[in-house]
């Protein structure tokens, strides 16, 4: 009987010992360099399906990375911190062999990232970079202070102090403008936001620009989450508090569609027709697009999605065949702890003049989407 009862034990020991074996991702000791890309599974944690952006996101790097054969773990965490770390710890856990992660909080998933490290599974921060943490392992983006560079241009072309090749406009103001950013809790936040002031800056010391509510830091600015009814709510504020004299705002510096939109149903709200103030963006969105081809809302800063994808997909593959990720920027993405080596792609300022080159003859948008305003 005790021979027969050891025996027994010894062998649940080898199953459960082999059980753990499967579920375990590279840090296993698996040899991902020489198994199929259908033995190996990437998990894609993006932050929300509330904005089209993420969902294209989302999609652009499953659909690329299934085409490649790739098992892949696609999970939306709806804008909760919580969610978006149990879902990270999940991939970890069913044995995810590379990590994709867009985070909701740059500063929120240092346990998800040692338990990564610690199985030697490699994490790509996507388009976010994730903070104060040693275990991240490469940064795809876009060239975040170039974002913020082409939204204060762009608002500034808009407003006529500059034209588009850069030489002074025409007006010369004073002019009211507003300034917005985005979440304090995502670091591209901040670069937007010292690249649109270090832009804006000369001209709001000379007057040209004159920000009637005094509000010009991020913390002052800042919209938490990103989310279009905290803009707008903002926006009524300030029409409230600071332009309850007659005096008109010209332009709004947004840097993301979705606030835009926001801001300019604040400033319909409020009387404003016609001729709007230059109001800003970012992402391409299609309403926004939309917008921007009815006149309604200025510009977009437009970030090719697709392209960004391609990069988080070629560090994933090389990561997987034990190679180095190629990086075009060692110095800039400091995430408090080290420099996250990255790969920066370039942007684009869409008016409603550059529509049909930029978005509809690349196939990112098509006409009769543009139209109406929704993807179909």
């Amino acid at each position: 009987m005790n021979r027969r009862f050891l025996a027994a034990l010894g062998a649940a020991a080898v199953a459960l010992s082999l059980a753990a074996c499967s579920g375990e991702g590279a840090g296993s000791g698996t040899d991902t360099a020489n198994q199929a890309p259908t033995d190996l599974t990437i998990g894609v944690s993006m932050p929300t399906q509330t904005s089209e952006r993420w969902i294209a996101d989302g999609n652009s790097v499953k659909e690329k990375l299934t085409a490649k054969g790739y098992k892949v773990d696609l999970q939306y965490a709806g804008d909760d911190i919580p969610t978006q770390s149990q879902q990270v710890d999940q991939m970890i856990t069913q044995g995810a062999d590379v990590l994709i992660i867009a985070a909701i909080d740059g500063t929120a998933l240092s346990g998800q990232l040692q338990a990564a490290a610690d199985k030697k599974i490699p994490v790509i921060a996507y388009d976010r970079l994730i903070r104060d943490s040693k275990n991240v392992d490469f940064y795809v983006s876009f060239d975040n202070y170039k974002v913020g560079v082409a939204q204060a241009t762009a608002l500034l072309v808009g407003l006529g102090v500059l034209n588009k090749d850069g030489s002074p406009g025409k007006v010369t103001g004073p002019l009211n403008v507003e300034l917005f950013a985005g979440s304090l809790d995502d670091n591209n936040a901040h670069f937007f936001f010292d690249g649109a002031m270090d832009t804006l800056k000369p001209f709001i010391d000379k007057g040209t620009l004159v920000v009637k509510s005094k509000q010009t830091a991020i913390e002052q600015v800042a919209i938490l989450r990103w989310q279009q009814e905290t803009a707008q709510k903002r926006m009524e504020d300030l029409l409230t508090s600071s332009y309850n004299d007659g005096a008109k705002v010209s332009g709004v510096l947004s840097p993301y569609d979705g606030l835009s939109r926001g801001i300019i149903t604040a400033l319909q709200n409020a009387g404003y027709k016609g001729k709007m103030p230059v109001v800003t963006g970012q992402d391409a969105e299609i309403a926004s697009v939309k917008l921007i081809n009815d006149g309604v809302q200025s510009s977009t800063i437009f970030k090719d999605t697709r392209l960004l994808a391609d990069q988080a997909v070629n560090a994933a593959e090389a990561f997987l065949k034990k190679a180095t990720p190629e990086a075009n920027d060692t110095k800039t993405y400091n995430n408090g702890v080290k420099v996250v080596p990255s790969y920066l792609l370039p942007v684009e300022t869409v008016y409603k003049d550059d529509i049909q080159k930029s978005l509809i003859d690349s196939g990112y948008w098509t006409a009769d989407e543009v139209k109406a305003g929704q993807a179909k």
